[in-house]
């Protein structure tokens, strides 16, 4: 007997489909270069600022971060990886990080080149505040009119 579909926001469309997190492994591993490498630590730096992070796969191949909303997206191209904050252009962001999509009115994002370092203090303080930016949205929402 066939199993249900679940209709969870997870990406994965039927019990018997990869997770989300298995596919931003496969992700990582099938680049197999520096770009691998780079998606890999900043996953584990998104753990790092919020460790009930749910992961999702959406768009036919994109590795997001959810909490309360889209924190971020993890793409991969040829020459950078980009980390696309969803609701960036309302977060400060006094490191400098942002680096792209800096002319939007909602999105901001961060490409990293090869041999490019990250500021890890940084990328976690922006990622606790695009957590907090949904953990606030979802509250006010929640209130009575």
């Amino acid at each position: 007997m066939k199993k249900p579909v679940t209709g969870k926001k997870t990406g994965a469309k039927e019990t018997n489909e990869a997770s989300p997190s298995k596919l931003i492994d496969g992700r990582i591993k099938e680049l197999g270069d520096w770009r691998g490498d780079m998606l890999k630590r900043i996953r584990a730096l998104i753990r790092e600022a919020d460790p009930e992070v749910a992961e999702a796969w959406k768009w036919r191949g994109v590795p997001v971060w959810e909490h309360d909303g889209i924190i971020c997206t993890g793409e991969t191209y040829k020459e950078v990886v980009k980390l696309t904050f969803a609701k960036g252009a309302a977060l400060d962001d006094p490191s400098g990080l942002f680096n792209s999509s800096l002319d939007g009115n909602v999105r901001r994002a961060i490409d990293i080149r090869e041999g490019e370092k990250i500021n890890d203090k940084a990328l976690k303080a922006l990622i606790r505040a695009a957590l907090e930016l949904n953990m606030s949205k979802k509250k006010r929402a929640k209130r009575p009119g």
